[in-house]
């Protein structure tokens, strides 16, 4: 593929490890396939730079998990390591010793911060002094001030909410990178970064420098690239990301991908778990299966196609009168969904249905910024609650998002531009139910998809949700050229997911090591394996949402490591089985203190049912995608069947794409050809790559 831009041919590749080149096990092994088949004299010099120590590297090296670089800048731009005479620059050294003096840094860190806590000896280095911390910035410039009224020169480096790093004034990853490019003759132009947190802002600062910024890239360096020119945005994450731009940059024409088995070897966590179900690659009849699936999932979405935009359901295939009129509407979430899980079809009308979608929605929003629940497609009236007269909180959460990506894949600004100060004003409004300030959403009961589920305050779905908006709109002023607000937003955002981490994953190991009561971690559960369901002042649930959990990693709520752990929980629970996934386990029982007496209307939310663990197939293609996020392509494939058979199944005929399913019995249940269900098997086909030939 040639190259996109004008520059110089890349000469050097400067990448950070964990989040960018490791996190998800198959990407790392396609990128150390893809840059060893490069022949040598065309091939660019890879330069590691990464908060690791030397050591760590090595070890990741000596395992084959990452190819051999040329040179490695390590602990947060403190060392450089020429890998071709196994040594350390000692030029570069000398230059760190002006104005630094550890002991003393380390003397003012504890006056200053004295919650802080020095993270352990293999973290540390003569010129780093690294420690976890919760901190805002305020804080950071008031240590970056008692540092330099000591007489310290030092840079103060803050990334991920939690590993704060004080280092000699000039090390960092920038200087330490530029120093390099500077000694090998290399132009700034001919250098290519790519990272994903904030300790990687100094990379992509230098100027002339390109960049990869990976999808699954931390509110801090999101914020610090607003308006940055240069920078290439990748829709893939960690390695997947960084494979993505070097196509873009015209480094590499194809990518190599690796074996399967020496991807899940590469997770050894969660590898005697899958191993007895992990399948040989997909068979051609499975295969077939799968397309012939993705084929009729794009004939449910047209059967939802309206003037006014997607219809929760098909509407000449279901009952829709009586009680059930109110699937004649444009729902908010629904449609928002669809659009999501449909963005990458090239399809006019899909894609003029998703414009309405939005144009209906926002039309109808109150003059406070209220997204209606839904809009009647027959009268064109909204109705701003569910049932019992409730608000819906995420219809606007999921209008914001859906409008985000739906300007991102069509580039239609004037699209943007005309219902910018309606989305501001969602944006407001959804605020607005932050009564006290504390980053997060007060969620009223029922408030949410979980219509007829008894969840409320802090609800675990809806805060994934507001920290995904922030980002959408940050990422929507950006498009504007609104960068000193697009910021504000993205800099929210940051603080919403360290809220959402230390209310919904208690742990008391972690209350150790980042200063957290006993009150915040709610100890009597003591470590948990997943992001609680809902927290409240007084109470909170212990059951594991398994669409709010999943969900949190594909919006990069919780990093790798963490999502590891859920899925291990929610894999030897069985949430998958018999189809995926149910929503929610273990149910809710009769006689729980959490049964709701209107859990029996309709006999919907009884145990095993509709969102009290009943399987979703909107949720299943989530899974898949989760899956396939944690570097599990060919157990999410397998996966991806079992979705296909589930769809396949309908209640009265084959490929009904129902609304969900019992949870025990697998008994497809609801409407058939709900919209998101198709749409969430879209998006799984797309993410894994299967449908290249459909």
């Amino acid at each position: 593929m040639a190259a996109k831009d004008k520059n110089p041919p890349v000469r050097l590749l400067c990448s950070d490890i964990d989040g960018t080149l490791l996190g998800k096990a198959d990407a790392a092994v396609a990128f150390a396939r893809t840059w060893e088949s490069l022949p040598e004299k065309q091939r660019p010099l890879l330069v590691y730079n990464t908060g690791r120590l030397l050591e760590d590297v090595q070890r990741l090296i000596k395992k084959k998990r990452l190819p051999v670089p040329d040179y490695c800048i390590c602990g947060v731009g403190t060392v450089i390591y020429d890998y071709r005479k196994s040594e350390c620059i000692k030029a570069f050294s000398v230059v760190l010793e002006d104005g630094w003096d550890l002991a003393k840094a380390e003397e003012v860190v504890r006056d200053c911060m004295p919650e802080a806590v020095r993270q352990p000896e293999h973290f540390q280095s003569p010129y780093k002094t690294s420690w976890y911390a919760h901190c805002e910035q305020p804080e950071l410039d008031a240590l970056e001030d008692r540092l330099s009224d000591t007489g310290l020169q030092v840079n103060v480096v803050y990334s991920s909410g939690r590993d704060l790093d004080v280092l000699p004034k000039f090390a960092d990853k920038g200087n330490a990178l530029v120093w390099l490019l500077k000694r090998l003759g290399i132009a700034r132009e001919q250098c290519l970064v790519a990272g994903d947190t904030g300790n990687d802002n100094a990379m992509f600062l230098k100027r002339g420098v390109r960049g990869i910024i990976v999808a699954n890239a931390q509110p801090e360096l999101l914020e610090r690239m607003v308006g940055r020119n240069g920078m290439y945005r990748a829709h893939g994450t960690c390695a997947d990301g960084v494979l993505e731009g070097l196509m873009h940059y015209g480094v590499i024409s194809e990518i190599v991908e690796g074996d399967p088995e020496e991807a899940l070897s590469h997770a050894p966590e969660i590898q005697h778990l899958v191993e007895e179900e992990h399948t040989s690659p997909l068979s051609e009849s499975d295969l077939a299966f799968i397309q012939e699936g993705y084929r009729h999932a794009i004939d449910g979405i047209r059967r939802n196609i309206t003037p006014k935009g997607f219809s929760a359901c098909s509407l000449e295939d279901n009952n829709t009168r009586g009680t059930d009129a109110n699937y004649r509407s444009v729902w908010a979430r629904d449609g928002a969904v669809t659009i999501v899980g449909t963005i990458e079809l090239d399809d006019p009308d899909i894609r003029a249905c998703q414009r309405a979608t939005l144009d209906t929605l926002i039309n109808c929003m109150t003059p406070t910024g209220q997204i209606p629940a839904n809009v009647s497609l027959d009268t064109g009236e909204p109705d701003y609650s569910g049932v019992g007269g409730i608000c819906s909180i995420d219809s606007g959460l999921w209008v914001i998002i859906a409008f985000a990506e739906f300007i991102r894949a069509t580039q239609d600004f004037g699209f943007l531009r005309s219902h910018i100060d309606s989305l501001q004003k969602a944006m407001d409004w959804l605020s607005a139910h932050d009564s006290n300030n504390d980053a997060l959403l007060e969620i009223p009961e029922a408030g949410d998809w979980t219509d007829l589920f008894g969840r409320s305050y802090h609800v675990l779905i809806d805060e994934v949700l507001w920290f995904r908006a922030n980002i959408a709109f940050g990422r929507l002023l950006e498009y504007l050229g609104d960068r000193k607000r697009a910021g504000d937003y993205l800099r929210w955002a940051g603080s919403i997911k360290k809220k959402i981490f230390r209310e919904f994953w208690p742990s008391v190991n972690a209350a150790g090591e980042l200063n957290y009561t006993f009150a915040d971690s709610q100890a009597s559960m003591g470590d948990t394996s997943y992001l609680l369901a809902q927290i409240t002042p007084f109470d909170h649930d212990w059951r594991c949402d398994v669409y709010g959990n999943a969900l949190a990693f594909l919006f990069n709520v919780i990093d790798h490591e963490h999502a590891q752990t859920a899925f291990r929980f929610m894999w030897g629970s069985g949430v998958n089985e018999p189809f995926p996934v149910k929503n929610l386990y273990p149910p809710v029982e009769s006689g729980d203190p959490n049964w709701k007496r209107y859990y029996t209307v309709n006999l919907l939310n009884l145990p095993q049912h509709y969102h009290n663990g009943g399987i979703w197939p909107l949720v299943g293609g989530v899974w898949v995608r989760f899956l396939n996020r944690l570097g599990l392509r060919e157990l999410a494939c397998e996966q991806l069947v079992k979705l296909a058979e589930l769809n396949h199944a309908g209640a009265f005929y084959e490929w009904e794409f129902n609304e969900w399913a019992h949870g025990l019995t697998g008994k497809p249940m609801g409407k058939a050809y709900q919209a998101w269900s198709c749409s969430e098997y879209i998006a799984a086909c797309h993410e894994i790559g299967l449908v290249d030939d459909v």
